[in-house]
Protein backbone atom coordinates (compact mmCIF):
# COMPACT_ATOMS: atom_id res chain seq x y z
CA UNK A 1 0.00 0.00 0.00
CA UNK A 2 1.45 3.40 -0.46
CA UNK A 3 0.52 6.89 0.30
CA UNK A 4 1.04 10.08 -1.44
CA UNK A 5 1.05 13.57 -0.03
CA UNK A 6 0.41 16.54 -2.03
CA UNK A 7 1.79 19.05 0.03
CA UNK A 8 5.59 17.81 -0.19
CA UNK A 9 7.55 16.03 -2.26
CA UNK A 10 7.31 13.08 -0.25
CA UNK A 11 6.50 9.64 -1.14
CA UNK A 12 5.88 6.54 0.77
CA UNK A 13 5.95 2.76 -0.05
CA UNK A 14 4.40 0.34 2.19
CA UNK A 15 5.34 -3.93 2.00
CA UNK A 16 3.64 -6.55 4.33
CA UNK A 17 1.18 -6.01 6.43
CA UNK A 18 -1.64 -3.67 6.89
CA UNK A 19 -0.16 -2.08 9.98
CA UNK A 20 3.25 -1.13 8.15
CA UNK A 21 0.57 0.91 5.60
CA UNK A 22 -1.07 2.58 8.34
CA UNK A 23 2.18 3.19 9.60
CA UNK A 24 3.41 4.92 6.86
CA UNK A 25 0.79 7.44 6.30
CA UNK A 26 1.70 8.53 9.51
CA UNK A 27 5.41 9.04 8.91
CA UNK A 28 4.59 11.17 6.01
CA UNK A 29 2.06 13.43 7.84
CA UNK A 30 4.78 13.90 10.40
CA UNK A 31 7.77 14.52 7.74
CA UNK A 32 5.01 16.70 6.30
CA UNK A 33 6.35 20.42 6.13
CA UNK A 34 9.80 19.25 8.03
CA UNK A 35 11.49 17.76 4.53
CA UNK A 36 10.22 18.62 1.13
CA UNK A 37 11.82 15.38 -0.62
CA UNK A 38 12.22 11.98 0.46
CA UNK A 39 10.90 8.48 -0.58
CA UNK A 40 9.83 6.39 3.06
CA UNK A 41 10.31 2.55 2.36
CA UNK A 42 8.38 0.28 5.05
CA UNK A 43 10.13 -3.08 4.76
CA UNK A 44 8.94 -6.73 6.11
CA UNK A 45 11.00 -9.45 7.42
CA UNK A 46 7.91 -11.84 8.47
CA UNK A 47 10.05 -14.18 6.13
CA UNK A 48 12.77 -14.70 3.91
CA UNK A 49 11.10 -13.77 1.23
CA UNK A 50 9.83 -10.58 2.50
CA UNK A 51 13.07 -9.92 3.63
CA UNK A 52 14.69 -10.17 -0.16
CA UNK A 53 11.82 -8.02 -1.85
CA UNK A 54 12.14 -5.19 0.91
CA UNK A 55 15.94 -5.17 -0.08
CA UNK A 56 15.51 -5.59 -3.93
CA UNK A 57 12.92 -2.33 -3.70
CA UNK A 58 14.85 -0.32 -1.54
CA UNK A 59 17.64 -0.91 -4.24
CA UNK A 60 15.58 -0.34 -7.09
CA UNK A 61 14.32 2.71 -5.92
CA UNK A 62 17.46 4.39 -4.83
CA UNK A 63 19.09 3.20 -8.24
CA UNK A 64 16.41 5.30 -9.81
CA UNK A 65 16.83 8.33 -7.30
CA UNK A 66 20.32 8.73 -6.45
CA UNK A 67 19.66 12.70 -5.51
CA UNK A 68 17.06 11.57 -2.93
CA UNK A 69 17.13 10.43 0.68
CA UNK A 70 15.52 6.81 0.66
CA UNK A 71 14.08 6.58 4.32
CA UNK A 72 14.33 2.71 4.92
CA UNK A 73 12.09 1.74 8.41
CA UNK A 74 9.89 -1.13 9.41
CA UNK A 75 11.08 -4.96 10.27
CA UNK A 76 13.48 -5.95 7.53
CA UNK A 77 15.76 -2.82 8.39
CA UNK A 78 15.78 -3.14 11.94
CA UNK A 79 16.68 -6.78 11.66
CA UNK A 80 19.58 -6.56 8.88
CA UNK A 81 20.54 -2.88 8.40
CA UNK A 82 23.38 -3.97 6.61
CA UNK A 83 21.59 -4.83 3.67
CA UNK A 84 20.36 -1.27 3.49
CA UNK A 85 23.66 0.33 4.49
CA UNK A 86 25.60 -0.17 1.30
CA UNK A 87 23.11 1.98 -0.68
CA UNK A 88 24.81 5.38 -0.72
CA UNK A 89 21.62 7.99 -0.47
CA UNK A 90 19.65 5.19 1.87
CA UNK A 91 19.48 5.89 5.61
CA UNK A 92 17.82 3.37 8.05
CA UNK A 93 15.48 4.22 10.66
CA UNK A 94 14.86 1.27 12.85
CA UNK A 95 11.67 0.83 14.59
CA UNK A 96 11.96 2.03 17.78
CA UNK A 97 12.73 5.53 16.04
CA UNK A 98 10.35 5.54 13.12
CA UNK A 99 7.78 7.64 14.72
CA UNK A 100 10.41 9.75 15.90
CA UNK A 101 11.00 13.25 14.08
CA UNK A 102 14.23 13.47 15.33
CA UNK A 103 15.82 10.37 13.96
CA UNK A 104 15.09 11.59 9.79
CA UNK A 105 16.66 14.45 10.41
CA UNK A 106 19.76 12.99 12.31
CA UNK A 107 19.98 10.51 9.25
CA UNK A 108 19.60 13.23 7.00
CA UNK A 109 22.41 15.44 8.27
CA UNK A 110 25.16 13.04 8.39
CA UNK A 111 23.94 11.18 5.14
CA UNK A 112 27.31 11.54 2.61
CA UNK A 113 24.71 12.17 -0.43
CA UNK A 114 23.46 16.27 -0.65
CA UNK A 115 20.12 16.25 -0.53
CA UNK A 116 19.90 20.14 -0.26
CA UNK A 117 17.58 21.04 -3.32
CA UNK A 118 14.09 19.76 -3.84
CA UNK A 119 13.91 17.18 -6.61
CA UNK A 120 11.21 15.49 -9.02
CA UNK A 121 11.33 11.87 -7.97
CA UNK A 122 10.69 8.23 -9.96
CA UNK A 123 8.52 6.70 -7.92
CA UNK A 124 5.96 5.16 -9.94
CA UNK A 125 3.73 3.24 -7.37
CA UNK A 126 0.24 4.79 -7.52
CA UNK A 127 -1.58 4.93 -4.27
CA UNK A 128 -5.02 2.95 -3.85
CA UNK A 129 -8.11 4.99 -2.93
CA UNK A 130 -9.29 3.32 -0.02
CA UNK A 131 -13.11 3.34 1.28
CA UNK A 132 -12.39 2.02 4.82
CA UNK A 133 -9.97 3.75 7.14
CA UNK A 134 -7.61 1.67 9.74
CA UNK A 135 -6.61 2.34 12.47
CA UNK A 136 -4.01 1.39 14.84
CA UNK A 137 -4.73 0.42 18.58
CA UNK A 138 -1.72 -1.42 19.60
CA UNK A 139 1.60 -2.32 18.64
CA UNK A 140 4.17 -5.19 19.29
CA UNK A 141 3.65 -8.20 21.21
CA UNK A 142 4.39 -9.95 24.82
CA UNK A 143 4.01 -13.95 23.35
CA UNK A 144 6.86 -16.03 22.31
CA UNK A 145 5.86 -17.99 19.09
CA UNK A 146 8.43 -20.55 17.68
CA UNK A 147 8.49 -18.83 14.31
CA UNK A 148 7.95 -15.50 14.73
CA UNK A 149 10.44 -12.48 13.77
CA UNK A 150 7.94 -9.76 14.47
CA UNK A 151 7.80 -10.06 17.90
CA UNK A 152 11.60 -9.31 17.97
CA UNK A 153 11.36 -6.13 15.75
CA UNK A 154 8.48 -4.84 17.54
CA UNK A 155 8.87 -4.67 20.63
CA UNK A 156 6.44 -5.68 23.95
CA UNK A 157 2.99 -4.80 23.66
CA UNK A 158 1.70 -1.39 24.02
CA UNK A 159 -1.82 -0.16 24.08
CA UNK A 160 -2.62 2.78 22.87
CA UNK A 161 -4.85 5.65 24.78
CA UNK A 162 -8.47 5.39 24.10
CA UNK A 163 -9.03 8.78 23.81
CA UNK A 164 -6.59 8.99 21.02
CA UNK A 165 -8.77 5.82 19.13
CA UNK A 166 -11.62 7.51 19.60
CA UNK A 167 -10.06 10.91 17.77
CA UNK A 168 -9.16 8.97 15.27
CA UNK A 169 -11.80 7.20 14.90
CA UNK A 170 -14.13 10.74 15.23
CA UNK A 171 -11.71 12.24 12.41
CA UNK A 172 -12.09 8.98 9.89
CA UNK A 173 -15.91 9.73 9.96
CA UNK A 174 -15.68 13.30 9.68
CA UNK A 175 -13.64 12.62 6.12
CA UNK A 176 -16.40 10.30 5.16
CA UNK A 177 -15.34 6.55 6.27
CA UNK A 178 -17.82 5.02 7.42
CA UNK A 179 -15.98 1.54 7.64
CA UNK A 180 -13.14 1.40 10.88
CA UNK A 181 -10.72 -1.55 10.83
CA UNK A 182 -8.99 -1.67 14.30
CA UNK A 183 -5.64 -3.00 13.84
CA UNK A 184 -2.32 -3.42 15.75
CA UNK A 185 0.46 -6.26 15.75
CA UNK A 186 -1.51 -8.44 18.93
CA UNK A 187 -4.72 -6.45 18.81
CA UNK A 188 -6.47 -9.04 20.78
CA UNK A 189 -3.94 -8.56 23.49
CA UNK A 190 -5.13 -4.66 24.18
CA UNK A 191 -5.53 -3.87 27.68
CA UNK A 192 -5.01 0.12 28.97
CA UNK A 193 -6.80 2.05 31.44
CA UNK A 194 -9.72 -1.41 32.81
CA UNK A 195 -10.06 -1.62 28.98
CA UNK A 196 -9.75 -4.82 26.47
CA UNK A 197 -10.29 -4.83 22.94
CA UNK A 198 -14.18 -5.97 23.63
CA UNK A 199 -14.61 -2.62 25.35
CA UNK A 200 -13.04 -0.90 23.01
CA UNK A 201 -15.48 -1.91 20.04
CA UNK A 202 -18.25 -1.25 22.19
CA UNK A 203 -17.10 2.04 23.30
CA UNK A 204 -16.27 3.12 19.65
CA UNK A 205 -19.76 2.19 18.79
CA UNK A 206 -21.54 4.12 21.17
CA UNK A 207 -19.29 7.23 21.13
CA UNK A 208 -19.10 7.74 17.40
CA UNK A 209 -22.94 6.24 16.08
CA UNK A 210 -21.88 7.25 12.72
CA UNK A 211 -19.32 4.29 12.48
CA UNK A 212 -21.65 2.03 10.01
CA UNK A 213 -19.29 -1.18 10.19
CA UNK A 214 -16.33 -1.92 12.54
CA UNK A 215 -13.56 -4.42 11.88
CA UNK A 216 -10.31 -5.97 13.41
CA UNK A 217 -7.98 -6.66 11.18
CA UNK A 218 -6.89 -10.04 12.70
CA UNK A 219 -7.39 -11.77 16.01
CA UNK A 220 -5.97 -14.05 18.02
CA UNK A 221 -7.85 -17.36 18.90
CA UNK A 222 -6.15 -18.06 22.36
CA UNK A 223 -8.20 -14.37 23.27
CA UNK A 224 -11.05 -14.62 25.96
CA UNK A 225 -12.01 -11.35 24.25
CA UNK A 226 -13.01 -13.59 21.08
CA UNK A 227 -16.38 -14.37 22.59
CA UNK A 228 -16.80 -11.27 23.79
CA UNK A 229 -16.65 -9.73 19.75
CA UNK A 230 -18.26 -12.65 18.76
CA UNK A 231 -21.42 -11.36 21.17
CA UNK A 232 -21.04 -7.75 19.77
CA UNK A 233 -21.98 -9.23 16.56
CA UNK A 234 -25.01 -10.72 17.60
CA UNK A 235 -25.96 -7.69 19.34
CA UNK A 236 -24.77 -4.37 16.75
CA UNK A 237 -24.77 -5.37 13.39
CA UNK A 238 -22.73 -2.43 12.93
CA UNK A 239 -19.64 -5.01 13.99
CA UNK A 240 -19.11 -6.90 11.26
CA UNK A 241 -20.01 -10.70 11.29
CA UNK A 242 -16.37 -11.75 10.04
CA UNK A 243 -13.24 -12.25 11.48
CA UNK A 244 -9.66 -13.38 10.74
CA UNK A 245 -8.01 -15.75 12.81
CA UNK A 246 -4.04 -16.17 13.05
CA UNK A 247 -4.70 -19.95 12.84
CA UNK A 248 -1.01 -21.37 11.93
CA UNK A 249 -2.06 -24.43 12.23
CA UNK A 250 -5.20 -27.09 13.10
CA UNK A 251 -2.86 -29.98 14.36
CA UNK A 252 -2.12 -29.96 18.57
CA UNK A 253 0.87 -31.15 18.09
CA UNK A 254 2.31 -28.26 16.13
CA UNK A 255 0.22 -25.75 17.47
CA UNK A 256 2.10 -26.49 20.82
CA UNK A 257 5.51 -27.05 18.70
CA UNK A 258 5.01 -23.81 17.80
CA UNK A 259 4.40 -21.91 21.27
CA UNK A 260 0.94 -21.17 20.35
CA UNK A 261 -1.25 -20.84 23.35
CA UNK A 262 -4.86 -22.49 21.82
CA UNK A 263 -6.08 -26.10 20.16
CA UNK A 264 -8.42 -27.35 17.74
CA UNK A 265 -11.13 -27.40 20.72
CA UNK A 266 -10.66 -23.69 21.23
CA UNK A 267 -11.53 -23.54 17.44
CA UNK A 268 -14.62 -25.70 17.23
CA UNK A 269 -15.87 -23.70 20.60
CA UNK A 270 -15.50 -20.03 18.76
CA UNK A 271 -17.16 -21.92 15.70
CA UNK A 272 -19.60 -22.89 17.60
CA UNK A 273 -20.50 -19.62 19.56
CA UNK A 274 -20.69 -17.25 16.36
CA UNK A 275 -23.06 -19.69 14.81
CA UNK A 276 -23.93 -19.87 11.30
CA UNK A 277 -24.02 -16.23 10.63
CA UNK A 278 -20.34 -15.43 11.34
CA UNK A 279 -17.56 -16.39 9.02
CA UNK A 280 -13.90 -16.53 9.59
CA UNK A 281 -10.68 -16.64 7.55
CA UNK A 282 -7.35 -18.33 8.66
CA UNK A 283 -3.65 -17.91 8.27
CA UNK A 284 -1.82 -21.40 7.76
CA UNK A 285 1.81 -22.30 8.30
CA UNK A 286 2.84 -25.16 6.06
CA UNK A 287 5.51 -27.41 6.46
CA UNK A 288 6.27 -26.34 10.16
CA UNK A 289 9.05 -28.51 11.60
CA UNK A 290 7.66 -32.13 12.63
CA UNK A 291 4.49 -31.85 10.49
CA UNK A 292 3.73 -35.23 9.32
CA UNK A 293 1.39 -36.29 7.23
CA UNK A 294 -0.58 -37.22 9.58
CA UNK A 295 0.00 -34.09 11.64
CA UNK A 296 -0.92 -32.16 8.17
CA UNK A 297 -4.19 -34.16 7.87
CA UNK A 298 -5.42 -32.76 11.41
CA UNK A 299 -5.18 -29.51 9.89
CA UNK A 300 -7.40 -30.60 6.98
CA UNK A 301 -9.69 -32.53 9.13
CA UNK A 302 -10.17 -29.12 11.39
CA UNK A 303 -10.46 -27.16 8.13
CA UNK A 304 -13.64 -29.11 6.93
CA UNK A 305 -15.13 -29.24 10.29
CA UNK A 306 -14.95 -25.85 11.06
CA UNK A 307 -15.53 -24.55 7.10
CA UNK A 308 -13.23 -20.73 7.06
CA UNK A 309 -14.41 -19.23 3.89
CA UNK A 310 -10.69 -18.34 3.26
CA UNK A 311 -7.62 -19.30 4.02
CA UNK A 312 -3.85 -17.24 3.28
CA UNK A 313 -1.62 -20.39 3.64
CA UNK A 314 2.29 -19.88 3.05
CA UNK A 315 5.02 -22.04 3.55
CA UNK A 316 7.29 -21.78 6.60
CA UNK A 317 10.17 -19.61 6.57
CA UNK A 318 13.01 -20.21 8.90
CA UNK A 319 13.69 -16.59 10.18
CA UNK A 320 17.13 -16.25 12.30
CA UNK A 321 16.90 -15.48 15.86
CA UNK A 322 13.80 -17.45 16.35
CA UNK A 323 13.19 -21.15 17.85
CA UNK A 324 12.08 -22.85 15.10
CA UNK A 325 15.48 -21.76 12.66
CA UNK A 326 17.18 -24.66 14.62
CA UNK A 327 14.28 -26.72 15.69
CA UNK A 328 14.90 -30.76 14.17
CA UNK A 329 12.53 -32.24 11.34
CA UNK A 330 12.89 -29.61 9.04
CA UNK A 331 10.38 -30.14 6.26
CA UNK A 332 11.19 -29.84 3.00
CA UNK A 333 10.44 -26.49 0.89
CA UNK A 334 8.80 -29.05 -2.26
CA UNK A 335 6.37 -30.58 0.56
CA UNK A 336 5.54 -27.35 2.15
CA UNK A 337 4.38 -26.00 -1.21
CA UNK A 338 2.33 -28.95 -1.90
CA UNK A 339 0.01 -28.58 1.00
CA UNK A 340 0.05 -24.67 0.40
CA UNK A 341 -1.53 -25.82 -2.53
CA UNK A 342 -3.63 -28.31 -0.86
CA UNK A 343 -5.16 -26.21 1.56
CA UNK A 344 -5.90 -23.23 -0.84
CA UNK A 345 -7.61 -25.63 -3.12
CA UNK A 346 -9.44 -26.90 0.10
CA UNK A 347 -10.61 -23.13 0.96
CA UNK A 348 -11.61 -22.08 -2.33
CA UNK A 349 -13.97 -24.51 -2.56
CA UNK A 350 -15.34 -24.28 1.23
CA UNK A 351 -15.57 -20.57 -0.56
CA UNK A 352 -17.60 -21.07 -3.52
CA UNK A 353 -20.03 -23.50 -1.45
CA UNK A 354 -20.94 -20.48 0.99
CA UNK A 355 -21.48 -17.71 -1.53
CA UNK A 356 -23.45 -19.83 -3.68
CA UNK A 357 -25.48 -20.16 -0.60
CA UNK A 358 -26.32 -16.32 -0.72
CA UNK A 359 -27.09 -15.70 -4.41
CA UNK A 360 -30.44 -14.45 -4.18
CA UNK A 361 -30.06 -12.15 -0.84
CA UNK A 362 -29.95 -8.41 -0.36
CA UNK A 363 -26.93 -7.32 1.41
CA UNK A 364 -25.32 -3.69 2.59
CA UNK A 365 -22.16 -3.66 0.80
CA UNK A 366 -19.16 -0.96 1.15
CA UNK A 367 -18.19 0.30 -2.35
CA UNK A 368 -14.42 0.46 -3.00
CA UNK A 369 -13.22 1.37 -6.55
CA UNK A 370 -14.69 1.18 -9.91
CA UNK A 371 -18.29 -0.80 -8.69
CA UNK A 372 -16.23 -3.69 -6.64
CA UNK A 373 -17.64 -3.55 -3.20
CA UNK A 374 -17.18 -5.45 0.21
CA UNK A 375 -20.26 -7.46 1.67
CA UNK A 376 -20.16 -7.71 5.28
CA UNK A 377 -18.22 -11.66 5.07
CA UNK A 378 -15.86 -9.46 3.49
CA UNK A 379 -16.36 -11.02 -0.11
CA UNK A 380 -16.01 -8.51 -3.43
CA UNK A 381 -19.29 -7.84 -5.02
CA UNK A 382 -19.09 -6.27 -9.34
CA UNK A 383 -21.91 -4.45 -8.68
CA UNK A 384 -23.81 -3.87 -12.78
CA UNK A 385 -25.51 -0.99 -13.74
CA UNK A 386 -24.34 2.61 -12.86
CA UNK A 387 -21.31 4.05 -11.53
CA UNK A 388 -21.49 4.54 -7.32
CA UNK A 389 -19.28 6.95 -5.43
CA UNK A 390 -16.39 5.29 -3.56
CA UNK A 391 -16.70 5.15 0.75
CA UNK A 392 -21.08 4.49 -0.29
CA UNK A 393 -22.67 1.93 1.50
CA UNK A 394 -25.55 0.76 -0.26
CA UNK A 395 -28.17 -2.45 -0.40
CA UNK A 396 -27.33 -4.95 -3.48
CA UNK A 397 -28.93 -8.12 -4.36
CA UNK A 398 -26.32 -10.76 -5.16
CA UNK A 399 -28.09 -12.58 -8.50
CA UNK A 400 -24.80 -14.18 -9.59
CA UNK A 401 -21.14 -15.04 -9.15
CA UNK A 402 -18.07 -14.97 -11.29
CA UNK A 403 -14.02 -14.89 -10.81
CA UNK A 404 -14.49 -15.40 -6.84
CA UNK A 405 -16.70 -12.44 -7.33
CA UNK A 406 -20.56 -11.62 -6.75
CA UNK A 407 -22.81 -10.27 -9.37
CA UNK A 408 -24.95 -7.47 -7.40
CA UNK A 409 -28.03 -5.20 -8.54
CA UNK A 410 -28.76 -1.93 -6.57
CA UNK A 411 -31.83 -2.94 -4.48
Amino acid sequence: MQAENKKNNIKTLSLGCRLNALEAEKIQNMLAGVIDTAIVVNTCAVTGEAERQSGQTVRKLARENPSAPVFVTGCAATRNPELFYQIPNAIVIKNADKMNIGAYADGLASAPCDFGTSKDIKFNHPAPRLSKQYIQVQNGCNHKCAYCVTRLLRGPAISFAYNDILTDARNAVKNGFYEIVLTGVDTASYARDGMLISDICARLLHDVPEIQRLRISSFDPASPEIFKIIDLMHSDKRMMPHMHLSMQSGSDTVLRSMGRRHNSDTVRRIVNHAGSDITFSWDIICGFPGETEELFQETTDLIRETRPIKIHAFPFSARPGTVAYDMPNQINRAIARTRVHIITGMADEIRAEFMSRQVGQYVPVLVEENNIARTPHDIDVKIVGKSITARTICNVKLVDISDDKYIGELA
